[in-house]
């Protein structure tokens, strides 16, 4: 293989020299495109070539040249995803691994990295999607926690930003959006409730102003009014749902002369502090008690407990977040997704 001056061969390389496409290319006798297909796991490309390619990008160190493809293109590859906390409390980011997971392998199997962008609660929204317009570090956005008639659907669309929601949002605009069919997820665990002899159902409920708690308390009216039992609005919770949070709520309803004997848990965070206020009383879920909660971690089938559970794949969630953003950044001007993801039950008995 002849070898120019300027462009050693990778045998040739130090371990400290920046290799580039068509130094790996030359290496293994392969165009420069296929190589950069192999790097992002493209399906047109032989996986044992994916795998050559791979080992040697690895071994001379490559790294793609971000700075240089965006001064051309002026595009980043960077795709950005607006994340609020949820609480103070460190261990409410638990539930949000798997659908990050999902995100930042699917941004890097699409050849994008992945830059969570991390909010208080105390922020404004609309300020974190200005700032990141202004900053242009970014092809596209993923905006979550959806409230009514958003107004960060409105500010991206006029913008002409590439953005995906995680939820949905009262807009006759169209908008792409993945979410979580919330609101079949309450009706099913009120209505399963209800299969056990319950008639005073508790509902744990997330920020009130958000579209997913309004969902949600959409579905358990649906259920209640369904059967004919009005809503106790005092066996309705809203609050972030920590466990001790959980813990505390439930417990005050339990001290009732008529507690509520079925519960509808937000999350494992609030299905964990109800656990542990039942253990404190000497009560028994599945039989004292009736609970059905949702879940996105699998934590609750590791609960010695009989509980009902929705679990909702977060990490299907992330990667079909990226798939459709992707598809805004490549075509703006294109057909609008929309995705709803169901819950899939286990009775957990």
């Amino acid at each position: 293989m002849t070898v120019s001056k300027n462009q050693p061969a990778l045998s040739q390389m130090r371990s400290g020299d920046m290799a580039n496409l068509k130094q790996i290319a030359a290496e293994l006798s392969l165009s420069v495109t296929t190589v950069s297909r192999a790097l992002k796991d493209g399906p047109e490309v032989h996986p044992l070539t994916i795998v050559r390619v791979k080992e040697v990008a690895k071994r001379v160190g490559y790294v793609p040249n971000h700075h240089g493809f965006a001064l051309k293109t002026g595009r980043t590859l960077t795709m950005t995803a607006i994340y609020p906390m949820e609480t103070q409390d460190h261990l409410s980011d638990l539930l949000k691994l798997p659908l990050i997971e999902g995100m930042t392998l699917a941004a890097r199997q699409a050849g994008y990295s992945l830059s969570i962008y991390s909010t208080t609660p105390d922020d404004d929204p609309i300020e974190s999607v200005q700032r990141q317009l202004q900053a242009r570090s970014t092809d596209g956005l993923i905006i979550t926690r959806m409230v009514s008639s958003d107004p960060r659907v409105k500010l991206l669309l006029d913008q002409g930003m590439p953005f995906v929601a995680f939820g949905r949002t009262d807009l006759d605009t169209p908008y792409a959006y993945v979410d979580i069919d919330n609101e079949q997820i309450a009706y099913e665990a009120t209505r399963r409730l209800m299969d056990k002899g319950c008639r005073r159902i508790a509902l744990q409920l997330l920020v009130p102003e958000d579209q997913a708690s309004a969902m949600r308390l959409a579905g358990y009216g649906r259920a209640m009014a369904e059967a004919g039992i009005p809503i106790d609005q005092s066996l309705i919770g809203h609050g972030m749902f920590t466990m001790e949070s959980s813990a505390a709520w439930f417990d005050r309803m339990l001290a009732w002369s008529d507690p509520p004997t079925g519960l509808a848990c937000a999350n494992e965070l609030g299905l964990l502090g109800a656990l542990h206020t039942l253990g404190r009383r000497g009560l028994a879920p599945g039989s004292d008690i009736h609970i059905v909660t949702r879940d996105s971690t699998r934590l609750s089938r590791f609960l010695p407990a009989k509980i009902g559970v929705h679990f909702v794949d977060m990490a299907g969630v992330g990667r079909k977040l990226i798939e459709v953003l992707e598809s805004r950044i490549a075509n703006p001007l294109g057909p609008v997704a929309t995705v709803l993801f169901k819950g899939e039950f286990d009775p957990g008995e």
